[in-house]
């Protein structure tokens, strides 16, 4: 398998792997996927969400399958050619299983529109973080991470010990931030979980796109320009513009390199954090672990 982009840095590309669920067409960022496989016998857990097929062990570990025909509703229909596409996010790898793979697309983030509020065709409004047209095919992005998270509210954000965070409220509640993710669910987690703590002047954005023009027009800010944005936390994944992209704009830029930028992504391995210095990133954090993002931030902003 190719995966030669992850090489590159602030291109603002990505390689996605298209793949059949019924009828439709999905897809997912190649950086999640480890391995492809022909359909395996499971063996089902007890009491598991229906959405959960069960677990299978290859390689001496478990894990997990989730069936993507009952998630995005669509019927089955047994070929004899399914597949397993096994990813590895959130620090966990889970199974997907799917009608068929079609194959890897490289294209950039910018051909990716954000889903409309109801995604035509399919039953998969709700769980989509972009939509992207190929050869005249329209191919859906999933949001892999509330896809687990519905199944187990275990598997989102990690806010175990955030209520410990020790901070001067006076400081950081006057301190805006901006928040970039694609992911709604993850979005307001985030949000929420710094609000929680005591920001309260945050702009968040479901792509990066967004966010830079929003960063971009404080450039005349000059020396002062933490007084208008003290950082940037992006997740790497989005529609429009990348994290990495985004953060190498950002730094780039002579006024506006001073912002902290923060990648909090479901993505950070050690080829994933190479990247990210390769572009300026200050600080690397892994999804669900939040605490070590916020401790990071109540230091460097107080």
């Amino acid at each position: 398998m190719d995966t030669n982009i992850l090489l590159e840095s602030g291109t603002n590309e990505l390689q996605l792997l298209e793949f059949e669920v019924g009828d439709s067409s999905f897809g997912i960022n190649i950086s999640k996927v480890i391995e492809i496989m022909i359909n395996q016998e499971v063996t089902p857990v007890p009491n598991a969400p229906e959405e959960v097929e069960g677990v299978f062990i290859p390689r001496d570990k478990l894990i997990s399958v989730i069936d993507l025909h009952k998630v995005v509703k669509k019927p089955y229909h047994d070929t004899g050619k399914d597949i397993f596409i096994i990813c590895e996010f959130n620090q966990m790898q889970i199974a997907f299983h799917v009608s068929k793979v079609r194959g890897i697309q490289r294209i950039s983030w910018s051909d990716i529109s954000d889903p409309p509020s109801v995604t035509s065709g399919s039953d998969a409004a709700g769980l989509s973080t972009g939509v992207v047209k190929i050869d005249g095919r329209i191919i859906i992005i999933l949001d892999f991470e509330k896809i687990v998270s519905n199944i187990n509210r275990d598997a989102g954000l990690d806010t175990t010990g955030i209520d410990n965070i020790k901070h001067p409220n006076a400081v950081i509640g006057s301190k805006k931030l901006v928040v970039a993710d694609d992911s709604k669910f993850l979005n307001k987690m985030i949000t929420e979980s710094l609000e929680h703590i005591g920001f309260r002047n945050i702009q968040s954005f479901s792509n990066g796109q967004d966010a830079w023009d929003y960063v971009s027009s404080y450039k005349n800010s000059g020396d002062n320009i933490t007084d208008d944005i003290a950082c940037v936390i992006s997740d790497i994944e989005m529609p429009q513009m990348d994290g990495h992209r985004l953060t190498k704009l950002i730094k780039d830029d002579p006024v506006l390199k001073k912002i902290p930028v923060l990648l909090f992504s479901s993505l950070i391995n050690e080829q994933m954090i190479a990247k990210g210095k390769s572009v300026g990133a200050d600080a690397q954090f892994s999804k669900p672990q939040i605490k070590e993002l916020i401790d990071y931030l109540v230091n460097l902003l107080s």
